[in-house]
This record gives structure tokens, C-alpha cells and sequence, in this order.
């Protein structure tokens, strides 16, 4: 089996198509089941977010994982991208260390990374190589934010689109801003609002309760999703971000609140995949409507001042990469020698049981002895002489030599040439018949 990661984020596939394979709720956990059910997976872990849907699996190959997300969109070939084993992992270590992100450094995709993975967790979809992976992953982006200028002063989705609010005819002390959701980046949308001095905020949302509990953290006044029509006139800007399969914000409600506003602008940020708002609002004249595709360009400037950063940062990822890998393969040795070992433990202690068994019934000591000398060395010795047997046979010359290296001849010492030398096992009787 093989770690492979299959994708299409903000660089490869535009907004239309992300929220086509946008996960969210309850639809996720329906997903990693029905991913870790095809016969090709052992693991699975599916990250979906704003700007990118990944499937991460131990897979037989990752043709399996590309034809369960065409079952969900259809077309998306083209926009996918594919990496396997060492590129897997240094994918998911650029991403949860924010160099993949649309804004560098963000440092809300690690929480993201993180839920993910608790996500699978919970769903059972997760085995022992996928679950050391994340937790490989959360150590080295701790450490990359730790040790460069990575998470310095760190810019969000939802920062940049209040700074452009700011740069607009909006003048935040003068306006009401109406937040539609009450997660995370809404969240962040919030703090942002109330650190520019925004002069009203009203936050919608489907459960009241909590846009009850944000409009309290931030001054604001809460209403149900329900009645957003009645409120949508009053807002001179508007932040959506939730997670709704169907907008949630609708062309006719849009130009009804601009004819109540006697067509004094509005603007509106859909921070959401799939999105919020009908994409139709861009063609209304007064109506000014930014996606998660638009803010690429407005971020830029913040991608070229944490270039000197990231630089750094990957550094770390390729030496943490190579570690990790070479752990890997080192795991595999070591599962080797321990079943090597317990081969030789188990071998052991089922010969000696029946040596005391043969003392109990009265054998002399000497037979007794000679029995388990005898048959601890047919019965370790007899595999790797049969095999070794079959490799001069078939002239595999690089395991003759590893047994070489591993037997190296050697004059028998003083206390062995005393003694009778002991009987070669023979490779066709792995033990010897029982005695009388």
C-alpha cells in the first residue's frame, strides 16, 4: 500500500468547481466512509476547505481516489493534482505550514489540518501510518512558525477582504456591516471590523444562539438567518462565510435591498466555497461582490514580504521530509527484527516446554538435552538454509552475500575444536522424529 494525496486547490481549479467537491457537516462524515469502503484503501483523511479539497490515503493506487472524486464532480482530471509517498508528505507539511496557502502563513489552514484529522479519527477511517503522519505534520509547522518569520504577524482571507472595506467607499465608523454565519473566519471577519472602528455590526445566522454568542463578543446585534431580508437594506457591507451547500444570499433579495437603499452601493465579500452569495449580484449595477477567487490578487503583496520566510520554512519541511521517510523505512526494518525475534522466542519457548515435559515423563537428562540442542537448531536454522539453498539454485547472488555478511567465516576457538562439532541441520527435516 502507498500514501497518496489527490487535490485541487485555489491554484489549480477556480471556485466553480471547488464547491463542487466542497465537504462540509454531516456530508463529510459520509464521505470517509464511503472513500475508506473502496477495497483499494486502508486510510483515508479528507481535508475541505475554502480553497482546496484533499483526499489523503494508504491505497493501492491513486487511480481508485481520482475516480470516487470524479463519482462527486465530474471534469475535474484536468485540475487535479497527484502526489505519492516522500511528495505526499511534503505536500501536507507545506500545507498546514501555510506556504500553500492563498494568503502565505495564514495560520488558520494548521486548525483546519487538525480538524481533519480528528475528523477521520472519529470515523474510524484512520490507521496507524495516516494518524503519525498528521501528528508529524502539527510538530514540523509548529516548529517552522517557531523558528522563522512565517507566522508573524499573520494575515487571514478575512483580514485582507476588511482591509479592501477599509479601501472602499465604505468608511467603517459610518457603516453597518451585516455578517452572515458565526464560524471561524467570520469570527476573524468580526475582530477585524471592531479593531477599524466599525460604527454598527449585525451578525445573521441560522442558529440564533450563535450569532448570539458573537454579537456579544464584539458589540453587535444578533438576528435569525430567517429574517435576514427585513435587515439586508440597512448594510452597507456584507461578509458571508458559511457552510451551506445553496446561497444563502440570493439575486432578488440583493436587488430588493438595493431599491430600499435607493441604489446607494453595497459590497459584499463571499468568503465561502461552495459559495454564499448568487454569483448573478456581480452584474447589478451598485452592487460590488468580491469571492475568495477575487482577494488572490490583493494578496499578493503579502505573498512577496514573507517570500524571505518561506524560504526558511522550506528548508525545514525538505530536512523534516527526508526524517521522516528515513524513519519510515526504519520502521519497516524494525517490524523485521521484532517478528524475527518472536519467531526465535516462540521457537524457543515451545522446544523447552517440551523438553520439561520429556524430564517430567522421566527421560534422562542427557537425551534431553541433546533433544533441545538438536532441535532448536533444525528449527531456526532450517528456513534460512532452505532459502539460502534456493538462492545459489536460482543464482540470486545478492542474498548469498547478505548471508555472507551476516555469517562471516570464522576458525572455530579452542572450546568449540575440544568438542565433537555438532551435526549440520538438514534442510529437508526441519526436526527431528520423536524419540521412543
Amino acid at each position: 500500500m502507498t500514501l497518496w494525496l489527490l487535490g485541487l486547490n485555489h491554484q489549480t481549479a477556480p471556485v466553480d468547481l471547488r464547491e463542487r467537491v466542497a465537504f462540509a457537516g454531516d456530508s463529510m462524515g459520509r464521505a470517509l466512509s464511503s472513500l475508506r469502503s473502496l477495497p483499494e484503501v486502508s486510510e483515508a483523511a479528507l481535508l475541505s476547505t475554502c480553497n482546496r479539497t484533499e483526499v489523503y490515503a494508504v491505497a493501492a493506487d491513486g487511480d481508485a481516489l481520482a475516480g470516487w472524486l470524479d463519482g462527486h464532480a465530474q471534469g475535474l482530471a484536468p485540475y487535479l493534482y497527484r502526489h505519492h509517498d516522500a511528495d505526499a508528505v511534503r505536500h501536507l507539511f507545506r500545507v498546514a505550514t501555510g506556504l500553500d496557502s492563498m494568503v502565505l502563513g495564514e495560520p488558520q489552514i494548521l486548525g483546519q489540518v487538525k480538524d481533519a484529522w480528528a475528523l477521520a479519527r472519529e470515523h474510524g477511517a484512520l490507521g496507524n501510518r495516516l494518524d503519525r503522519l498528521f501528528q508529524q505534520t502539527f510538530a514540523v509547522a509548529k516548529r517552522a512558525r517557531t523558528d522563522t518569520r512565517i507566522g508573524v504577524n499573520p494575515v487571514s482571507v478575512a483580514s485582507t477582504a476588511v482591509r479592501l472595506a477599509q479601501d472602499s467607499f465604505a468608511s467603517l465608523p459610518d457603516s453597518t456591516v451585516l455578517l452572515i454565519g458565526a464560524g471561524e473566519t467570520i469570527e476573524l471577519a468580526a475582530r477585524h471590523l471592531v479593531k477599524g472602528g466599525v460604527g454598527r455590526l449585525l451578525v445573521a445566522n441560522r442558529t440564533l444562539a450563535h450569532a448570539q454568542d458573537l454579537a456579544s463578543r464584539h458589540g453587535g446585534y444578533a438576528l435569525p438567518l430567517a429574517e435576514l431580508d427585513r435587515h439586508l437594506a440597512e448594510a452597507d457591507v456584507v461578509f458571508s462565510a458559511t457552510a451551506s451547500r445553496e446561497p444563502v444570499l440570493r439575486l432578488a433579495q440583493v436587488e430588493a435591498a438595493l431599491a430600499a437603499r435607493r441604489r446607494k452601493p453595497v459590497l459584499l465579500f463571499d468568503l465561502a466555497v461552495p459559495r454564499d452569495i448568487e454569483p448573478g449580484v456581480a452584474m447589478l449595477n451598485d452592487a460590488y461582490l468580491y469571492t475568495v477567487d477575487d482577494l488572490e490578487r490583493a494578496v499578493e503583496d503579502n505573498r512577496r514580504s514573507r517570500h524571505e520566510a518561506a524560504e526558511a520554512a522550506e528548508a525545514i519541511i525538505d530536512l523534516q521530509v527526508a526524517r521522516y521517510m528515513e524513519a519510515l523505512r526504519a520502521g519497516g526494518r524494525q517490524e523485521t527484527l521484532k517478528r524475527l525475534r518472536t519467531l526465535g522466542e516462540s521457537t524457543r519457548d515451545e522446544t523447552l516446554a517440551r523438553a520439561r515435559q520429556q524430564l517430567a515423563g522421566g527421560r534422562d537428562p542427557e537425551e534431553v538435552l541433546q533433544f533441545l540442542a538438536h532441535t532448536l537448531t533444525n528449527r531456526l536454522l532450517h528456513p534460512p538454509t532452505a532459502a539460502l539453498r534456493e538462492a545459489t539454485l536460482s543464482g540470486d547472488t545478492e542474498l548469498v552475500r547478505a548471508a555472507e555478511r551476516l555469517f562471516p567465516h570464522r576458525e572455530p576457538g579452542p572450546a568449540a575444536s575440544a568438542e565433537a562439532p555438532l551435526p549440520l541441520p538438514s534442510t529437508d527435516d526441519p526436526e527431528p522424529a520423536p524419540q521412543a
